[in-house]
C-alpha cells in the first residue's frame, strides 16, 4: 500500500488546513478526506459560517482519518485503552496524536475521537464531521439518499444529523455489531424529549 505522510499536496482552493506531517493514509483515504473537506467547505459557505468556525470544521476533517491506515502498533501507541478494530481505534488515536502535536480545541478533538461512534456532548464540529464523513459523494451505497441529505444539511442540520445517525446505527445493528455506550447516549440525545 502506498502511504502518504507529510506529503505536500495541492488541494482545492479554500480547503486548507491539510494533513499533518504524521498522517498515515492511503491515496484512496486521502481522496475520501478531500471529498469530506469539500463538502464541509461547501456547507460552511452555504450556512454563512464565520472563518474561525469553518477552520475548526476543516481541522477536524483533516485529522479524522489521519491514522486510519496506520499499523496496529501505531494505533495502539496512541489509543492504548481503546479495544477493537481499526474502525474504532483510528479516531481516538488521531485525536491523541493531534493533541500531542498541539491541537487544543476540545470540540475538534472530540469530533475526531468520536467520529465513528457519535457523542452526545458534541458541539457543531462533531456533528458536521459525523454527517460529512457519511455523506461525502464518493461512497457507493445509498447515493441518491445521501446526496439529498447532503443538499439539505445547510438548512436542516439537526434533521439531517438524526437521519444520518439512524442510517449509520441501522447498518451497525444489521451487521450485528455492538453499540458502544457513547453511541447509545448519542442516539438518545437526538430523540425528541417527551412532554411532561
Amino acid at each position: 500500500m502506498n502511504l502518504i505522510g507529510g506529503e505536500t499536496r495541492p488541494t482545492p482552493s479554500g480547503l486548507r488546513p491539510t494533513l499533518p506531517d504524521w498522517a498515515v493514509v492511503s491515496p484512496g483515504r486521502l481522496a475520501h478526506i478531500e471529498r469530506v473537506a469539500g463538502l464541509v467547505a461547501h456547507w460552511a459557505a452555504e450556512m454563512g459560517v464565520p472563518d474561525s468556525e469553518r477552520n475548526r470544521w476543516l481541522r477536524a476533517v483533516w485529522l479524522h482519518d489521519a491514522l486510519r491506515d496506520a499499523p496496529h502498533e501505531e494505533l495502539e501507541r496512541w489509543a492504548p485503552t481503546v479495544v477493537g478494530a481499526a474502525e474504532l481505534r483510528h479516531g481516538p488515536a488521531s485525536a491523541a496524536r493531534a493533541k500531542a502535536d498541539g491541537e487544543t480545541d476540545r470540540g475538534v478533538l472530540d469530533a475526531v475521537r468520536y467520529h465513528s461512534v457519535g457523542l452526545a456532548e458534541w458541539d457543531m464540529v462533531g456533528r458536521v464531521l459525523y454527517c460529512a464523513d457519511f455523506l461525502e459523494p464518493g461512497r457507493a451505497h445509498l447515493q441518491p439518499e445521501r446526496a439529498a441529505l447532503a443538499a439539505r444539511f445547510p438548512t436542516d442540520a439537526g434533521g439531517v444529523l438524526r437521519e444520518v445517525a439512524r442510517l449509520r446505527l441501522g447498518r451497525s445493528i444489521q451487521q450485528g455489531w455492538p453499540l458502544p455506550d457513547p453511541t447509545v447516549r448519542f442516539w438518545n440525545s437526538l430523540l425528541p424529549r417527551a412532554a411532561g
